[in-house]
């Protein structure tokens, strides 16, 4: 009896137009809150789903440098503040 590999599942165009958007999303949001957890990740989904030629483009490059964006808004307001924690209400 000869064992075969499971068929390997190739990505969907659903799965980075997903990836895509998801980044976009994680990207907005982690301007207001959690950029540090968020701008990452958007960061990372925006470059899988440019890799694997997403045709949503224009969005993952706008994922991708809101998650850039995230890590530079959290630097500057912890610069501002003196510390590693900062708050809108002060």
């Amino acid at each position: 009896m000869r064992m075969t590999a499971p068929p390997r599942r190739e990505t969907g165009r659903r799965d980075t137009e997903g990836m895509a958007v998801a980044s976009f999303v994680l990207g907005l949001v982690g301007l207001l809150v959690l950029n540090f957890v968020l701008g990452p990740i958007a960061i990372a989904l925006a470059a899988i789903a440019l890799r694997r030629g997403t045709p949503r483009r224009f969005r993952a490059l706008l994922g991708l440098w809101l998650g850039i964006a995230d890590i530079v808004v959290l630097v500057v307001l912890m610069a501002a503040n003196g510390t590693t924690a900062w708050s809108i209400v002060g």
